[in-house]
């Protein structure tokens, strides 16, 4: 795995900790996350937006008192 597709999926995990108040913002943040890095490592944006809103809302679910 290249470096820079490294540092940005770790970004992108990152990033998903930035959560929303609600289920459906949560959802949305981390689809758009997961989204925009897909696109940027080269990957399928529909399946980033998935597993970004996927991961982010169980984060969040699991995590409620981290998510703002």
């Amino acid at each position: 795995m290249p470096i820079r597709t490294l540092i940005l999926s770790i970004a992108a995990c990152v990033s998903l900790a930035a959560c929303g108040q609600t289920v459906g913002d949560q959802a949305i943040g981390g689809g758009a996350i997961g989204a925009g890095a897909a696109v940027i490592t080269g990957g399928s944006a529909l399946q980033g937006a998935a597993i970004g809103a996927a991961g982010n809302v169980a984060y969040c679910q699991l995590n409620p008192g981290k998510c703002y």
